[in-house]
């Protein structure tokens, strides 16, 4: 590696050296640095620090400086190889140590203090000489960003350029030869060293080679990968390179490569018989190999698990524990009057028990082991407003339609026509009564469904003449004059993205290009909030299933978690490569999920923000998560057409859906889980079969050491609907409490 500018980029790179775990690997790094700043304890230490004893004093002091910070992060070892290597007495470093720290910080100061102010004095000392020595040509650090530097220095340039299509060529040919068990597995190194390879030309001005390079071997890689080449294929000169966020993202995130020991021994073993230092060198630096014990993996099995931007998720990251059961909700009687006026006779009884069965399974008095404590997020308090809305659920829930590959939902399309300016994103209430849509003309429009129109509160004059006391208090603050089926709400200052309704449906939530979330009020009609965190456009937001809480994902990458009382976010959820696209809160309100542009899907625990599963699999940007009513599973779809299904327990992915031609921009499970519908730019609404997808699971797959379930190709005998609009793209869907789908799209003549 080059030499790096600035000191606490220098530490962060030393600190990513430390906890790499020491590969065993064979051959020498011949990098153009001037000292050791970048050598790894592993296998570069002896090799870049033959220096004789009676250097000069530049020279002495950089290394002086290495050892002290190898020293202070008790990598004991590799300081006494380097001394050696050096032939410096054993006493130099703790008197040079000693005057170091002297001059780095003040005699007074603690310890503690005095190692910071020693560690970042060496440090500067260490990048000033060896930059003064890097071959490597380098801008001024007021020419362009640090970490844009930092990450192409590392492309300096390892061989003669000439024979990377030669080591490249010569792997190649050794994959093809092994056995078939070992060759699709093998055969996953040669994306992630292409792209490397060729950036690597890129980076040290060889065009005509680069160009070469990438023409020879474009064809071997997978079709997955065509978006991400097409982007690389337009980096040809190194200028073009400074800034490039997927040039960033290849550098600063090791691809993950899933391998079994015995792949993983073939491939290492037949590169150090050839000393092909060039391609185990990038193999080391640019790559995570997660090697596991056990058979090797099929091509299908990989292909299902493959296309993400960094590769595949590491088994780790998806073994922590997740509380993915449901909340116990709280006992609220059902009132019987209405029960005997709508049934005389004894049915109502009956009527009565169902729903506390029915209702997604959340209502029973037991608690569910899989749940979180209740406790362990602090949760709105349920309002009196809330424990009547939630005894009219119950009662909607007797006369829920239990669906079923005998007894398919009626759909009811909502479709907005002559949406000239541009129907971008779509919600609907709880109680479906009322549709909102976003809109490219930065409005938001509110219609009511529902004869009832929609109505402001009296002015503050008006609201002081009603008796407070009276039975009727809400009809009465509500002003007829006001009344009409639309409100349109005027605030962003560009294209609207995501919409979401509150759970009690007084509030509005939408996200806009320009960078903001508002708070609307659905009792006024005007905008209470607008939550500034985001410096990009925001694609979408997701209100919590208990209310207070939302979620937001924009262009910056991130996702944040926010309360309505506070104007800045709680969490912010990091860790995604390209933009976040869509949010979805797990039922439990203790989980969000986040689907994004680099075609993972990330699952964060609400409670400290920490990323608890990592799901790949899809080959295109996510644009739809839905989570099952009884928070097991969820589901995924994204532009390449799939749905995917997830067991969010195990992290697993367990289903896949083909059958869409297009994009999937919408997925809603029934409100029993028995049916998943996903709706596409394709113009279509397709049922799916979600009790068979689940209950087909054979759960000793689980229990393997490698985790890998092979998926059954069952999309056709899980599609139990397809339902075609004449020309409108499917935006949302929404199931109602009786279980009618409602869906929505822009007529597009």
């Amino acid at each position: 590696m080059a030499a790096v500018q600035g000191g606490p980029v220098d530490a962060v790179e030393e600190k990513d050296i430390k906890t790499e775990p020491s590969n065993d690997g064979s051959g020498s790094n011949s990098t153009n640095d001037g000292g050791a700043a970048s050598t790894s304890p592993g296998y570069g230490a002896p090799a870049a620090c033959t220096k004789p004893a009676a250097a000069a004093p530049e020279d002495q002091q950089t290394l002086l400086a290495v050892l002290q910070f190898l020293k202070k992060n008790k990598l004991i070892e590799s300081v006494d190889i380097l001394r050696r290597e050096a032939g410096l007495p054993e006493d130099s470093l703790d008197l040079k140590g000693g005057d170091s720290s002297g001059a780095g910080s003040g005699a007074g100061a603690p310890a503690a203090a005095s190692d910071a102010a020693d560690a970042s004095s060496l440090l500067s000392r260490v990048t000033a000489s060896s930059a003064a020595v890097a071959q490597a040509p380098t801008k001024a650090a007021g020419e362009d960003q640090p970490d844009v530097n930092v990450v192409l220095s590392a492309y300096s340039q390892q061989g003669d350029p000439k024979l990377y299509p030669v080591y490249y060529n010569g792997l190649k040919r050794f994959i093809e030869s092994v056995l078939d068990c070992h060759r699709a597995e093998l055969s996953q190194v040669f994306y992630p060293l292409f792209v490397h390879m060729y950036l690597e030309l890129v980076y040290n001005n060889y065009e005509s080679e680069a160009r070469a390079f990438f023409e020879k071997f474009r064809g071997d890689q997978e079709c997955y990968y065509e978006d991400d080449l097409r982007v690389l294929s337009s980096l040809s000169k190194r200028e073009h390179m400074r800034g490039n966020e997927t040039l960033l993202d290849f550098r600063t995130s090791k691809f993950v490569l899933r391998i079994s020991r015995d792949s993983y021994q073939l491939l290492k073993r037949h590169l150090q018989e050839r000393q092909n230092n060039q391609i185990w060198n990038i193999i080391q630096e640019h790559l995570y190999i997660d090697i596991f014990d056990g058979m090797p993996r099929s091509k299908s099995q990989i292909d299902a698990m493959s296309g993400s931007l960094a590769g595949e998720a590491k088994r780790e990251a998806n073994k922590a524990k997740v509380y993915y059961g449901l909340l116990k909700e709280p006992e609220i009687e059902l009132p019987l009057d209405d029960e005997d006026e709508e049934a005389e006779n004894e049915e109502g009884k009956p009527k009565k028990k169902k729903p506390k069965k029915d209702s997604v399974g959340s209502k029973s008095k037991k608690q569910d082991p899989n749940a979180p404590q209740p406790t362990r997020i602090p949760l709105p308090e349920l309002k009196d407003s809330d424990k009547l809305d939630k005894i009219m659920y119950m009662k909607e829930a007797t006369k829920r339609i239990r669906l079923g590959p005998e007894n398919l939902p009626s759909i009811c399309f909502y479709s907005f026509l002559n949406a000239y300016q541009g129907l971008t994103a779509v919600d609907f209430t709880d109680d479906s009564s009322l549709i909102a849509g976003g809109f490219a003309d930065s409005t938001v429009r509110v219609w009511s469904v529902t004869p009832k129109k929609l109505r402001k509160v009296k002015s503050a004059a008006d609201l002081n003449l009603i008796d407070k006391e009276s039975d009727d208090v809400l009809e009465r603050i509500m002003d007829e004059k006001t009344a009409s089926e639309l409100k349109i709400l005027y605030g962003h200052s560009g294209p609207v993205y995501g919409i979401s309704f509150s759970p009690d449906r007084n509030y509005l939530l939408s996200s806009s290009e320009d960078g903001t979330v508002r708070l609307w009020s659905l009792q006024t009609f005007t905008c209470l909030v607008g939550y500034k965190g985001h410096n990009y456009p925001v694609w979408d937001t997701h209100f919590s299933p208990h209310g207070y809480y939302f979620v937001s994902g924009g262009h910056d990458r991130v996702a944040r978690l926010w309360a309505t009382d506070h104007y800045q976010p709680l969490r912010i959820f990091s860790g995604h490569l390209a933009d976040v696209t869509c949010t979805r809160f797990h039922p439990n309100s203790n989980y969000v999920a986040t689907g994004s542009s680099d075609r993972t899907i990330r699952l964060w625990d609400v409670l400290n923000g920490s990323c608890v599963r990592i799901f790949t699999g899809h080959k295109g940007p996510i644009h739809a998560l839905a989570f099952s009513p009884n928070g097991k599973f969820l589901a995924s779809g994204a532009t390449d057409s799939r749905v995917l299904l997830w067991d969010i327990g195990h992290g697993l992915m367990i289903g896949e859906l083909k059958g869409h031609t297009d994009s999937i921009y919408s997925l809603r499970f029934s409100r029993d889980g028995e049916i998943l519908a996903s709706g596409s730019m394709d113009n279509t609404v397709r049922l799916w079969n979600a009790t068979k997808a689940f209950d087909d699971l054979e759960t000793d797959d689980f229990t393997a050491a490698t985790g890998h379930v092979h998926l059954q190709d069952n999309s056709q005998e899980l599609l139990l609907g397809t339902y075609m609009s004449k020309s409108t793209p499917v935006i949302n869907l929404h199931f109602t409490r009786r279980n009618l789908l409602l869906a929505a799209g822009s007529y597009n003549p």
